[in-house]
């Protein structure tokens, strides 16, 4: 059975860190694109990061995260995970991790929607 699992999530002050991490089974994780969503409420989910598959060579941020968050690769585990420093009250949303074959392209042009999704975990930033 396929599965996505995010963790890691929960309540921290502004101006601290947090790490997320994705972890996956049931398909070959080593092949697909991992990418991170954020939604709340009155608002679509968006596209905040995103890691190519195979050599995970490619990485994508949006702007409002550049330079604050870092997505990663453990292919030994199947996990991605998603460091978060400086976190801002305006980071709090339900985050959500979905894989896609090979490529961020199409999700990042919003052109695709994940094959396969997790069910999403809180992260709240107090402030």
């Amino acid at each position: 059975q396929v599965q996505l699992v995010e963790s890691g999530g929960g309540l921290v002050q502004a101006g601290e860190s947090l790490r997320l991490s994705c972890t996956g089974s049931g398909f070959p994780w080593n092949d697909y694109a991992i990418a991170w969503f954020r939604q709340v409420p009155g608002k679509k989910r968006q596209i905040i990061s995103c890691i190519s598959g195979f050599r995970r060579s490619e990485k994508k941020y949006a702007a409002s995260v550049q330079g604050r968050f870092t997505i990663s690769s453990d292919n030994a585990k199947n996990a991605v995970n998603l460091q978060m420093d400086r976190l801002e009250s305006a980071d709090t949303g339900t985050y959500y991790c979905g894989a896609t074959e090979y490529t961020c392209v199409g999700l990042w042009s919003s052109l695709a929607t994940p094959k396969y999704w997790g069910k999403g975990i809180l992260v709240t930033v107090s402030s």
